[in-house]
């Protein structure tokens, strides 16, 4: 059950967010146990987003939310394969971009919680 919200400040055209949607169904694999089978995604793109007091640059926020729990090790596959996938399909740098991880023990669904 893992959510990726991405905020980013540039427009993302539709196929490129078919693209990343595609590369983030991939890449969630990277966290044992994960599937794009329960993964959801969020898409907001032109956010005022400012790093570093500019907004000059591409810039990214990402969000990931679990239920349970993962490796270090894991986590930074992940993060290394959203910094990429961003950096190809938005040319946002790896250095402009942040992801924070979230690991949630409680989570609903079909009005039940796992």
């Amino acid at each position: 059950m893992p959510f990726i919200q991405t905020k980013v400040n540039v427009k993302i055209e539709k196929a490129q967010e078919e693209r990343i949607k595609t590369k983030l169904g991939k890449a969630i694999e990277l966290i044992p146990g994960k599937s794009e089978n329960w993964l959801m995604l969020g898409f907001e793109d032109e956010c005022s987003l400012y790093f570093k007091g500019s907004n000059q640059k591409p810039i990214a926020f990402v969000e990931v939310k679990l239920f349970g729990k993962a490796s270090s090790d894991a986590y930074n596959k992940l993060t290394a394969a959203i910094t990429d996938i961003l950096e190809d399909e938005l040319n946002i740098a790896s250095d402009c971009c942040y992801v924070k991880y979230e690991e949630v023990s409680n989570w609903g669904w079909n009005g039940n919680n796992f």
